[in-house]
Parts: structure tokens; sequence; C-alpha cells
């Protein structure tokens, strides 16, 4: 794309002793299989056991990527933002020179006339004078200071005691001697796992696959990057194998909560399945729907689905069904049995077979019952290899702390940091998409490579962002926790957190990214005043020492500087994004009239009929605005503070830095809330009955009064027994008798036999 790092070849810049060779030592070696090795630099000299083997990352190939983005080739934008911000950066860089060519001109014209015509041709020709040009020499002495890293003590804390032991069966212990060979797996899983580079199971592979190729529920939890992907499908094939299907119908359903790693997934399965006739099938959004109805009616043996788009084709494809699902399996379960995926998993739980096998896969698995009961698993196997807060072994954890009134200084340190000490194979992860959306811009217009992964992004945006990162395109990943969850990127060196994330199962899954398959990495954290709590309780559950990091305050000084001579550029970039997208709108309105005037109808026709859902418009409204993330003014608690905050912002054409940081926080802390009040709320075990009370109903009982042969056929003491076996008495008989001649009738006594 022709841009270039911040530092040039030339400067001189000394190595600090914890964020330079350290570096390249523990976060340098590259992962097996990967692209570009002008890019690795420090080989692997010490940074793992050499025993290790660990293979997975090879199956995730680039087959199942390149199809998804061969279906969405026609649905590119007219430009990228990188163009965008190229663009403004170029407009800028001339008007800077324009400036300096008239100061110069002013001062001595005749004496600096040649050397001002030079120093233009070598701009326009060299795009390295322009990364030097932005940067005066007082800026060299920044990039020279070093920062400072020390330990951050540790405090042990009790363990407290697992609840609802009795619900599970523990198998966290396993055979370590154990490999594929003595698995009893099928000819051609081994001949497809020596194919992958797979020589030792990891740990959780040894303890899960055992326990999967004899049919039992399983509830499974290990730290990131440790091979649970072939954990849940080496069992399911082998069982596939085994017992080949009669119809073509689907008896394996795998469910992913984002689309990047149902891909992953799928291509996993794959390359495992090369040697046998299973087949697969990928359901995700932002993919063709017509692709996937004519792959589902062939009735594929294993289904990977995310739970929106599964529901879609239940609802909308008449041949597509659940009942014939043998094995169920969550990836990400907890993330699956969140608030978010509820009204979805009851769904399709609900039209799935109750006679099934059920596997649950997460880092951070939950071991409450109240909420694995509602999967309605059968004497579930648990296996914990790690704790559910553990995070990798070999990452490196670093804090930077943030005084009470400078949290506008976030965005300056995370440039500093990229700027500086982290320059290549980083993800950066925010809480919002805006704030994503902005560090792109902002990183782009200080000449780094940069790329963004969220929501708001189209799905052929999300797949190229992947892959541009994972072909070394770019150097940097700014993105949302869309893709803190599951994703296996090779190379990551470091992951930056800008702000804490929701809860501490977030956070273990964002610095996941990195330091997998036994590789190095780190983590580098910004934690204010408010978030300090999660901090202890991350040191408190750490196993490695816990290291703070300091910047020199006159480098984000200097830095925060930058970005404010930069918000005039970022507002240009924004500004040409919304000109474009109007535009598309209006090429988008122009050509539904065309379509319409052709066919000849004010509504298009040839659309054929709406896509039904199982909640009504009116539903899932109610839900969004129940469960979605509110604007920043919903954390303001009561009506006038949030109605002067909503005047206020209005009146301003744009946030300052404190409030933008105060507006990240904000939005995990309400998340927290909301996840701490659901969590008090008391949920009835789905399993058991419900218990009639007893109380409620004993008045309205007394007001009603039965008929006499309602009380006589109801009363079942042994008098009653007795006197039925013996026949009716007297005055029975004469009751009855006075009864009967009342309504007309005639009464004449008979034995009830």
């Amino acid at each position: 794309l022709g841009l270039v790092g911040t530092i040039a070849e030339g400067d001189v810049v000394p190595v600090d002793s914890e964020s330079g060779d350290s570096e390249d030592e523990e976060v340098g070696p590259g992962r097996r299989g990967s692209r570009g090795p002008g890019r690795r630099r420090g080989a692997s000299r010490g940074a793992f056991s050499a025993e290790f083997v660990f293979g997975e990352a090879e199956a995730g190939g680039e087959d199942a990527w390149t199809a998804a983005l061969r279906q969405l080739r026609g649905k590119k934008a007219a430009t990228t933002l990188d163009e965008k911000i190229e663009k403004v950066r170029q407009k800028r860089k001339l008007q800077e020179r324009e400036a300096k060519q008239a100061k110069v001109k002013d001062e001595d014209a005749e004496a600096e006339d040649d050397q001002t015509k030079k120093k233009e041709c070598e701009d326009y020709d060299r795009d390295e004078e322009d990364a030097e040009s932005e940067y005066s020499l007082d800026d060299e002495s920044i990039f020279t200071k070093a920062d400072k890293v020390k330990v951050k003590e540790k405090r042990r804390s009790k363990k407290r005691e697992v609840e609802g032991e009795s619900f599970f069966e523990d198998a966290s212990q396993y055979d370590d001697n154990l490999s594929f060979q003595d698995m009893n797996l099928s000819r051609p899983l081994l001949k497809a796992v020596t194919a992958l580079g797979f020589k030792q199971p990891t740990p959780i592979q040894k303890a899960c696959i055992p326990v999967g190729l004899l049919g039992k529920d399983i509830c499974a939890c290990a730290a990131t990057g440790t091979g649970k992907t072939a954990a849940f499908i080496l069992p399911v094939l082998e069982r596939l194998i085994y017992k080949p299907r009669q119809a073509p119908i689907t008896r394996v359903l795998v469910l992913v909560p984002t689309r990047e790693l149902g891909i992953q997934v799928h291509s996993v399965t794959k390359q495992l399945a090369q040697f046998s006739s299973v087949t697969t099938c990928l359901a995700v959004g932002g993919l063709d729907v017509k692709t996937q109805e004519a792959a589902l009616r062939s009735g594929p043996d294993i289904l990977i689905a995310t739970p929106g788009r599964l529901i879609d084709h239940l609802h909308n494809c008449p041949s597509f069904h659940l009942s014939s699902v043998e094995v169920l399996i969550l990836d990400e379960a907890d993330r699956m049995l969140d608030e978010y995926f509820e009204e979805q998993m009851k769904e399709i739980i609900r039209l799935c077979s109750h006679h099934r096998q059920t596997m649950l896969f997460s880092a951070t698995m939950t071991e409450e019952v109240k909420d694995l009961a509602s999967v309605s698993l059968k004497n579930p196997v648990r296996i914990f290899v790690n704790s559910n807060t553990d995070v990798a072994p070999f990452l490196r954890q670093e804090f930077i702390r943030i005084r009470p009134n400078r949290e506008g200084d976030r965005e300056a340190i995370v440039t500093a940091l990229l700027t500086r000490t982290f320059q290549d194979h980083v993800m950066l992860f925010t809480q919002t998409k805006k704030q994503a959306h902005r560090m792109h811009i902002l990183l782009g217009l200080m000449g780094l490579r940069v790329g963004e992964l969220h929501g708001n992004l189209s799905q052929t945006q999300r797949l190229e962002s992947s892959q541009r990162f994972k072909d070394e395109q770019i150097d940097i990943l700014v993105a949302t926790d869309v893709a803190a969850r599951g994703l296996d990127i090779e190379g990551v060196k470091t992951v930056i957190n800008f702000t804490m994330p929701n809860t501490i199962k977030h956070y273990v899954h964002r610095v996941g990214r990195t330091a997998r398959a036994g590789k190095a990495g780190r983590s580098v954290s910004l934690v204010g005043e408010e978030e300090r709590k999660m901090l202890k309780e991350i040191v408190k559950t750490a196993k490695t020492a816990v290291k703070a990091r300091i910047l020199p305050q006159d480098v984000i000084l200097k830095f925060r500087e930058k970005i404010e001579n930069l918000e005039k550029d970022i507002y240009a970039v924004l500004c040409l994004e919304r000109e474009e997208r109007e535009m598309q709108q209006s090429e988008a309105q122009i050509n539904k009239a065309k379509k319409q005037l052709e066919a000849g109808k004010k509504e298009t026709g040839s659309e054929g009929l709406e896509r039904s859902w199982f909640q009504t418009r009116e539903e899932r409204k109610k839900e969004k605005l129940a469960k979605a993330l509110q604007e920043f003014d919903l954390a303001l608690r009561g009506k006038k503070r949030r109605k002067k905050f909503v005047q206020d912002t209005q009146k301003k054409a744009q946030m300052t830095p404190e409030e933008r940081s105060q507006f990240e926080i904000l939005k995990s802390q309400m998340y927290a809330e909301r996840l701490a009040k659901r969590n008090r709320r008391a949920k009835r075990a789905r399993a058991l009955p419900e218990e009639e009370p007893a109380a409620a109903p004993a008045g309205p009982k007394k007001k009603k009064k039965l008929s006499v042969f309602d009380e006589e056929l109801t009363n079942t003491s042994r008098k009653a027994l007795k006197q039925y076996r013996a026949g009716p008495s007297f005055e029975d008989r004469k009751r009855l008798g006075i009864a009967q001649r009342r309504k007309g009738g005639n009464f004449k006594s008979k034995s009830r036999y």
C-alpha cells in the first residue's frame, strides 16, 4: 500500500533490556508454516520447550477464508479507509511543504530555492523521506526514552470450594503417556492427524477424546490455544466413520458465537475429515443464503453454524430440521449460554433431538448448575485441565496505570506504545466500535499499517482484515470483542487493551490471542482508577509475575499534542466516509427505482416471500432494548441528569479525550452491573418439576362446594372405602331418594355391584 513505519532505517534507537531484546526473545518466534520469513526476528531461541509440539495452527488453513471471500468479492466498497487516510495525509504534507517553502522564501529566497526543489522531488519519489519529515530532531529524544517496567506485588487468595460437585462426574485426570495411536482412532483420522503435523496430543485432547468416544456429555475447560477444536472434532468424526449414515441427514451440530470462529472451525473440520467420506457445511451470517440452503438440502454430516443464521434456515428451509442430531457441541459455551444468545439457544434446543450427546467447551467455562441445566446435560463429565481464569502459561502480563485526572491520555499512551515499542504483530482491543474506527484512522494518519475488525463492517471487510493481518500486510489489528474468542491468528506478539474489558473472563479471552500453542507473548492493559478492582483479581490469580509499565510523562504529552494536531485530519477522513456512504445510499435507491419501473410495479415481487423468524418484530425490538448496551447517557442515574447530559453533548461537536475514555469505561461497567444483577436473580432449575404451592389455592377451594357425587367419589378415607364395599346405608338411600324426587325421577334401591 506504500505505507511505512514511523521509525526509518537510519534512525538510531537504543535497546531497552525490558522491551528490546527480551521482547524478541519472548514474543518473536513465529508459528510454523507462516509467511514472510524476512519479518521474523529472534527465531525460536528458548521461548518454549522443544519437546512441546502443537500443530492445530496448520489446520486453520486459508481454504475456508478464501472460499468465503470468493462469495463476497462483488460487495466491495468503492474506496477503502486506508485510501482515504492516505489522501488526507498527502494533502496535509503538501500543505506543510507549501508553508515551509513560503517561510524559506521570506527568509532567503535565492539561497534556499535549489534545496527546496530537491527536497520536493525526493518527497514525491520516496515515502521514507515523508516519514522522516513528520518528526523533527526534537522528536528523536522521545523515541530513545525507555519505559520503566517493575514487578507488581502478588497476593495469594484462598481457593474457593466448587459448587455443584454432585452435578458433575469429574474426569480431569488423564493418562499423560497417551498418544493418538492409543485412542483407538480410525486410519483415516490418524492419517489426517499425521498430515497436519500433530505429533503428541495436548492435555485437553488426552482428557476429552477418550470420554467423547464413550458418548458421554462433557463440560470441558482449558486455556486458550491448547487445541480444544481437535478435542471435540476427533471423537465426533470417529463416531461418524464407525457408524455410517443410512440417509442424508445432519447428525452433528457445532454452534459458535462469531462468524470468523465458525469459518476457522469449519476449516479445521474439513482438514481432519479429508481422508473420510464425512461431509461438512458452514452456515454463518454474512455469507450467501442460497448457497447454504442448497448445501443443507443435501444433508451434510456435520453442520457448523452461528445461532442466528441456523434459526433462519430452520424456519425458512422446509427440508432442513434438527430432529436427527446425535451430537450437539457448543464452542465458547459460556458465551453461548449468556444473555445475548438466551432466546436463540432456547429455540435451538427445543428443536433439537432429546436423545443426544452434548459437549461444552470454553477457556472460561461456567460451573454454575443453573446455566448448564438449560442445555439438558445428562450426567455430564467435568474436565477442567485449567482453571476458568487461567491465562496462557507463557504470557507476560503488563499494566499501565492511568491517574484519575489523566483519562484523556489513553490514546496518546497507546499511540506511543505502537510507535516506539510494539511495532508489528499487535492486536489492539477497544470497548466500542466507534473507538476502534477512530483508532484505525488515527494510527493510519501516524503512518502505521493498520486494519480494523468489528460488527459495523461488512462480512467482506471483516474477512479481508483478518486475512491481511495473517498475511502480514498490516502490522496492527484494532478490534472489539468480536475477535476476542477462538480466533487462532499466527504470530501475534502483543495484545493491548485500550480499556479493561467487562469481566475477567473477557480479559482471559482477549489476552488469549497471543502466547498460543506453547509460544511466548505479551499483553499490555491500560488500567484507570475505576478498573483497579479487576486488576487486583488478575494479580491474585496470576501464576507468573505481573509487571507495571511506566511511560515518561513528556513522551505522553508529546504524543497527545500530535493527536490534537491530527484532529482536523480525522474529521476530514470521517467526512469523506460520510459522503461516500450517502452516495452509495443514493445509488442504491436509484437502482431500486429503476428495477421497479422496469417491472411496472410499485413493490418488487421478484424477491419472493419475506423470511420468517421465531420472534415477531416487536419482541425483537423489546429484547434489543432490554439487552443491548445503551448510549453513554444511560449510565447516568436520574432523568434530570440524563436530560442535561444529552443537551450538553448535543451542543458539543466533538467529545474530548477524557469523555471518550469515560464512555469506554462506562460501557464495560454497565455490562458488569447487568451481569451482577442477572447472577443475583434466583433461577428455577429447569430439570426439576415445579412445586405446587400449598397455601395459595386453599382460599378459593373453600368457596366452591363440591356436589354429593364428587364428594363421595373423591373421598378415599378408610371409612368411605368400607362403606363403599358394604353398599349404601339407609340414610344414604333416603337422602338420594329425596334428591331424585325433587328432580322428578324415581329412585330404586340397587346394589352398587
